[in-house]
């Protein structure tokens, strides 16, 4: 391959994965996840929704705490324990200033310095149209990235006693069309991100003959980007950083 992705830079110590719904995280970025817990560094989820309408055969009173325990499962496979979720409503999450200023209220709480999420353009990598929650949620953290730094933006959270924080130097958006960077999977990051997806057991099992084993599908799927990386597995994301590393590219 004549041209290869550089790596994402892993110098910093939190990070914060944010999804719409329980079990986007698992679709690759959870073995990505694997690879930076097992060095040391802390990762927090933060989904927007419980995932009540993904199961058809469930009514949303069912569906959700049963999502939202598989969730917290999946996460805990690889070395995340801490999981929050906003309750908005699944299916119909609105960009906007609430969702905005929640998940920047999360960045100020948690202080990451990365942020990690679905890709928000219309299509995906391999041209799949992407979901309506999906873009908005994506969007917003983007946005929020930025709000959570700047004291005049929200300012009823400095009433909470949330200082602004603009630590955050990369969003990183997975699935995206157009991947900038990527991170090394191989081996048992990737196990254990299949283990995290295979957490979600009745979610799956709900989705019938769309149903597929986990096992195949991330290990197909992380050996496609692997070699736009140079290495055997990998997970690829589209990176917008906030802030220049080094000086300023007009100087």
């Amino acid at each position: 391959m004549d041209e290869r992705l550089p790596a994402l830079p892993e110098d910093w110590e939190r990070c914060l994965a944010v999804a719409a719904h329980p079990d986007d995280i698992e679709y690759g970025t959870a073995s990505a996840i694997a690879r930076w817990t097992a060095q040391g560094k802390r990762v927090t989820y933060l989904l927007a929704t419980r995932g009540e309408a993904g199961i058809d055969t469930l009514p949303p009173e069912r569906a959700a705490p049963l999502r939202e325990e598989e969730e917290r499962a999946a996460a805990r496979a690889v070395g995340v324990d801490v999981v929050e979720f906003l309750d908005h409503r699944d299916g119909v999450i609105e960009y906007g200033l609430p969702l905005r200023r929640a998940i920047a209220r999360a960045i100020r709480r948690h202080r990451p310095e990365v942020v990690v999420c679905g890709a928000f353009s219309v299509r995906m990598a391999g041209g799949i149209t992407n979901q309506a929650d999906h873009r908005a949620v994506g969007l917003a953290t983007l946005d929020a990235a930025r709000d959570a730094g700047n004291r005049w933006i929200f300012p009823e959270l400095l009433d909470e006693g949330l200082q602004p924080w603009n630590g955050v130097r990369y969003v990183c958006f997975a699935g995206a069309e157009r991947p900038t960077h990527g991170v090394d999977v191989t081996g048992e990051p990737l196990r254990r991100g299949i283990a995290s997806l295979a957490a979600h057991v009745e979610y799956t099992k709900a989705l019938g003959e769309a149903a597929f084993e986990p096992g195949p599908f991330l290990t197909w799927a992380a050996r496609q980007g692997g070699p736009l990386l140079g290495v055997e597995a990998a997970v690829l994301f589209d990176v917008h950083a906030l802030a220049f590393e080094g000086p300023p590219p007009w100087l």
